[in-house]
């Protein structure tokens, strides 16, 4: 009877183990640096106004992390300055002062579908000086933060973390800034977020 009984969990944890997870470095995932991870597990997206791919991902997978964060895991953002010329730099500005005016969703929201949808050319700072007014910013606020230590240190901070991670493509996940995740060899988003949440346990 006990020898039926382990033969019968054996059998129903067979499905399980099939699909159990098996992630690996250098196909899921790279390792970025050899040091300790953060202090606290967080997943980070490295993304660009300028790319589509990303306003799709701001709308359907963004959210999705948001919802599904495991316990005591963070979600940051970090606008790369690398797509746009010129323009990546202010639009990495306009990030910034939209965190230090903690208004990112709603600026993000605004840039996003006025490249995308609205299809604006943003050609100087004062294009963008336009949108936060038209977003309900004064002039003034804008332009103190726009020129403070706070958002010249958090675009060095953005920059910085863009080249240790090696991003070279956008959206980009890096989990606990060490983990940076691979889109070769997965097949949907839900796959990405899956090997995200899975890094976060790593160190």
């Amino acid at each position: 009877m006990k020898k039926a009984l382990l033969i019968a969990l054996a059998l129903l944890m067979a499905p399980m183990a099939a699909m159990a997870v098996d992630y690996k470095e250098g196909v899921h995932y790279t390792v970025i640096n050899q040091g300790p991870a953060t202090a606290k597990p967080e997943i980070t997206e490295f993304f660009s106004f300028y790319c589509g791919h990303c306003y799709n991902f701001s709308k359907t997978e963004v959210p999705k992390i948001k919802a599904n964060l495991p316990e005591g895991v963070v979600f940051k953002q970090n606008h790369v300055d690398f797509i746009g010329r010129e323009m990546g730099v202010e639009m990495s500005r306009a990030f910034a002062v939209a965190h230090q005016l903690k208004i990112e969703d709603k600026i993000e929201k605004a840039i996003f579908a006025a490249i995308h949808d609205k299809k604006q050319h943003f050609t100087n700072r004062d294009d963008v000086r336009k949108l936060f007014i038209a977003s309900g910013v004064e002039g003034k606020t804008f332009d103190a933060a726009a020129d403070s230590f706070m958002v010249s240190a958090q675009m060095s901070q953005m920059k910085r973390a863009t080249t240790n991670a090696k991003i070279s493509g956008v959206p980009t996940l890096v989990v606990n800034g060490k983990y940076r995740v691979e889109t070769g060899a997965i097949e949907s988003y839900d796959e990405l977020l899956d090997i995200a949440y899975y890094l976060t346990s790593l160190k």
